[in-house]
């Protein structure tokens, strides 16, 4: 006689690395208002300033041309850089795709640490000003969507 067949939708005893299963979702970490309004504000200050930034480059203001002149960027490659920018910001906007764009953004503000690097920027109100920027973005996604927190728990395991 043959075991009875596993049923996919069994919860399982143990993770891949034999760890108890956690509870997922907003159960885990559960969200109150305040988290979900702290989490909006916090997205919403790089989100303006981003944004701010993009339509910038995309109407190639005089300032944006100079500063790529300066880090040694053509300034013909202003709008394209606008674009891709605008783009990162709008899907971290929508909440469906907000992961993504936080991934995409951190690429993004990633190469502006390295152009700023490159020319010997000012380390701390230049060259990581991106990553202020960046801690922003993850830290309001992580006070706002569950699916983050259940990912990145900083709570202690239930002994």
């Amino acid at each position: 006689m043959t075991a009875p067949a596993k049923s996919i939708h069994q919860t399982p005893k143990s993770d891949a690395f034999g760890l108890p299963p956690r509870p997922s979702g907003a159960g885990y970490f559960p969200r109150s208002a305040r988290s979900l309004w702290a989490g909006r504000i916090l997205s919403t200050l790089p989100i303006l300033f981003l944004l701010f930034d993009g339509v910038a480059k995309v109407m190639r203001l005089p300032p944006v041309l100079e500063g790529f002149t300066k880090l040694g960027y053509p300034p013909n490659v202003s709008v394209p850089i606008g674009v891709v920018l605008l783009c990162c910001v709008g899907l971290y906007a929508l909440p469906v795709t907000s992961v993504l764009g936080a991934i995409l953004l951190t690429g993004y503000l990633g190469g502006a640490v390295a152009t700023h690097v490159r020319v010997g920027d000012p380390l701390f109100s230049h060259a990581l000003f991106p990553v202020y920027a960046a801690v922003l973005v993850w830290g309001g996604l992580f006070l706002r969507d569950a699916r983050l927190r259940a990912l990145v728990p900083f709570t202690k395991r239930a002994s």
